[in-house]
């Protein structure tokens, strides 16, 4: 959870936004200027990623983006009429409007990353992927068998240092047995 941003900031972000991007709608300039001007729209604005997954967000694009122009999104319907958008931003002031700006390097720019706030509409696990879910598993598997290893190998030091032969055999057996499961493991992924 993040700290919530400041009107102020908002709008000096969206002053310098302007100022630095030519956006591919001019509604969408229309749209920002009009939320610089109310103070009470913008204290409900939220700079956010993946506006597609809020009940009520809008996409901007910049020339310099590949992204769509532009969308509006409330309640599993969207739009590309910015109008709409607008007529539905100054009819409900008091809801929160999430905004998800596409420009380049939009995540390496420190003005943007400054009032970009947590999404709390995006599904759990989004952006996790598979190949993310079994590199983890691998390290985990990894982990966890250095670490069974690492105590045999003690256990076997010990019992070596005790004389205790029947121990010796009987920890080496369960060293090898985890060896042979961890590498069928391994062939296995």
């Amino acid at each position: 959870m993040n700290t919530p941003v400041s009107t102020k900031d908002k709008k000096d972000f969206i002053k310098w936004f302007l100022s630095n991007y030519q956006l591919k709608r001019r509604e969408s300039v229309w749209i920002l200027n009009y939320l610089i001007n109310h103070d009470s729209l913008l204290k409900n604005v939220h700079f956010i990623t993946e506006a597609r997954f809020c009940p009520r967000g809008i996409i901007i694009s910049t020339h310099c983006s590949e992204d769509i122009p532009f969308r509006f999104y409330k309640n599993h319907i969207v739009t590309t009429d910015a109008e709409k958008s607008f007529h539905d931003i100054r009819l409900n002031r008091n809801e929160p409007i999430y905004i998800q700006l596409n420009f380049s390097n939009a995540k390496q720019c420190p003005d943007y990353v400054a009032v970009l706030e947590d999404n709390p509409f995006i599904p759990e696990g989004y952006y996790i992927t598979k190949k993310d879910k079994s590199m983890a598993q691998s390290l985990l598997d990894a982990s966890l068998y250095q670490f069974q290893r690492d105590q045999l190998q003690e256990k076997i030091n010990q019992a070596l240092d005790e004389r205790n032969q029947q121990e010796f055999i009987k920890l080496s057996e369960k060293l090898s047995e985890l060896e042979v499961s961890f590498q069928a493991l391994r062939t296995v992924k």
